[in-house]
């Protein structure tokens, strides 16, 4: 889908990174995403290694499952996915992304995000970060939700794709 949501509008250039840690991708991450690849032409998904004691998924596994998730095709096929480790404005630098891309689902992310982004200005100033605000039916939905509902044993099928309510039944 191109720009402002017309698919006859090609992206805008640019490459974005768009970072999480992806414990598991959801619904809303590749929301996201989809509508990133409508502004920019290339967005690589940097998942963070995290050391959190409630992960349900190492990087591997985490990567491994965008990968799977973004083959379906176009736009979500033109995304690369790649481990990131570090600053995220330094990785920004060294892929040569020049926006970073971060999804709002709530009051309260917004203001973290808002401090996120004028922390990396003083880092990056030369690093754009563009929220996007999560579409109406995605916007209660986190990684956390999912993994506390995995782990009872809830059926997770609203809240991601198929590849991913897979590997968490097999958990």
């Amino acid at each position: 889908m191109g720009a402002m949501g017309n698919p006859d509008t090609p992206p805008a250039g640019g490459h974005a990174i768009f970072p999480g840690t992806f414990d598991p991708v959801t619904l809303g991450h590749l929301d996201v995403l989809e509508r990133a690849l409508g502004l920019f032409e290339r967005v690589t998904i940097a998942v963070a290694a995290h050391h959190d004691k409630h992960a349900i998924f190492d990087l591997e596994e985490r990567l491994r499952l965008l990968s799977e998730v973004t083959e379906a095709g176009e736009p979500l096929g033109r995304a690369r996915v790649v481990a990131l480790e570090g600053l995220l404005v330094e990785g920004c630098r060294r892929l040569g992304a020049r926006a970073i891309v971060r999804g709002v689902r709530s009051a309260g992310d917004l203001e973290y995000e808002r401090q996120m982004a004028l922390t990396n200005r003083v880092l990056a100033p030369e690093i754009e970060t563009v929220l996007l605000l999560s579409a109406p039916e995605h916007a209660h939905v986190s990684s956390t939700l999912v993994r506390q509902i995995a782990r009872m044993g809830g059926d997770v099928s609203s809240f991601v794709p198929p590849a991913v309510r897979t590997a968490l039944a097999n958990r």
